[in-house]
């Protein structure tokens, strides 16, 4: 079945998926905030601010009107940064039709309402859209997607009949789709994933070796796992594709932002410098504040949470914040 989709968002993931659905011949409308760079992508057939060097499909059509966008769509992929997840949805919601299947790519926790992004669009949405919406997370940087390289991802609804939507649509030659039924910790995982791997690049730029990163997935796991039953996600989830799998390649992988905030950091660099420089959002930053929050209100421990919010929020040395995590109260494994 092809759809009609609206794309919110031009950022290097949106752009990519949008291009990704153009080739396999669905109809797709990419919103972009930026005016100048609509404009841009009509003439040169490229998004050069988010993802320079890729040529997008002449099926792609590019607009800055929201109403545009989303006239007569069957589907909606929204890509914003989490934080303005509220604001655009609220905005876009006179024009979505009312039988559109909504998906969203965004990861990130409110910072203002500790909601996570599903919770959001449930707030906004009638409940019979909010019935049709889905999730897409998982391990996949956008320049490799956009380079067609083999990836897997995981598409989580309510129901198996909207995840299948979503999958069909979606699934390529390169990129593969699996269905999940756990919203929640599909989202999580795709949140929890970028502030540990904001402390594995301060790791690396502390100067410390394979032995610390893999202590670091590992840990971050648990507490990634921890903060999920505790809101009622699947222990299974954080094993798979929105968990581990996004987490380790985000704490290793050379294209992740967050890791190269991380990075910086742990080579003596304030973060407001390291945040002026960058036109990307490095959502991990803003998740560590939301996430901390979070797990205070649920009571849930999340001890590298914890020092990661007073690295990036209480200028907590870094040295410091990793000796304290490593002389802790001993505890077994699994506690």
């Amino acid at each position: 079945m092809l759809e009609k989709v609206a794309v919110i968002g031009a950022g290097s993931w949106g752009t990519t998926l949008a291009d990704l659905l153009a080739k396999k011949g669905h109809e797709v409308t990419l919103w972009a905030y930026e005016p100048e760079l609509v404009l841009t992508m009509r003439e040169t057939r490229e998004n050069d601010l988010f993802l320079p060097g890729i040529k997008l499909h002449e099926r792609l059509a590019f607009t800055n009107d929201l109403e545009e966008a989303y006239r007569g769509c069957t589907m909606v992929l929204c890509v914003v940064p989490s934080q303005l997840v509220r604001r655009v949805i609220t905005g876009s919601l006179p024009f979505i039709p009312s039988e559109a299947v909504i998906v969203s790519a965004s990861k990130g926790i409110e910072v203002d309402t500790l909601a996570t992004v599903s919770e959001i669009y449930q707030e906004i949405l009638p409940p019979e859209m909010y019935a049709r919406f889905a999730a897409l997370s998982g391990p996949s940087f956008a320049r490799e997607v956009a380079q067609e390289m083999p990836t897997a991802v995981a598409a989580a609804a309510a129901t198996d009949e909207v995840a299948r939507r979503v999958q069909e649509a979606f699934t390529t030659s390169f990129f593969r789709v699996y269905r999940n039924s756990d919203v929640v910790g599909v989202e999580l995982g795709g949140a929890i994933k970028n502030v540990i791997a904001i402390a594995a690049g301060i790791s690396d730029g502390l100067g410390f070796g394979s032995n610390t990163r893999a202590a670091l997935i590992t840990r971050g796991l648990a507490e990634m796992t921890r903060l999920g039953l505790a809101m009622g996600a699947q222990p299974a989830t954080f094993a798979g594709l929105a968990g581990m799998g996004d987490l380790v390649l985000t704490c290793t992988g050379d294209l992740s932002r967050n890791r190269s905030v991380g990075i910086q950091i742990g080579q003596g660099r304030r973060l407001d410098e390291i945040l002026g420089e960058m036109r990307m959002v490095a959502e991990g930053v803003k998740t560590t504040e939301s996430a901390y929050n979070l797990a205070k209100k649920l009571g849930v421990e999340m001890p590298i949470i914890e020092k990661m919010y007073q690295m990036l929020y209480q200028n907590k040395p870094a040295r410091e914040a990793v000796l304290e995590l490593m002389t802790r109260n001993l505890k077994a494994e699994g506690a």
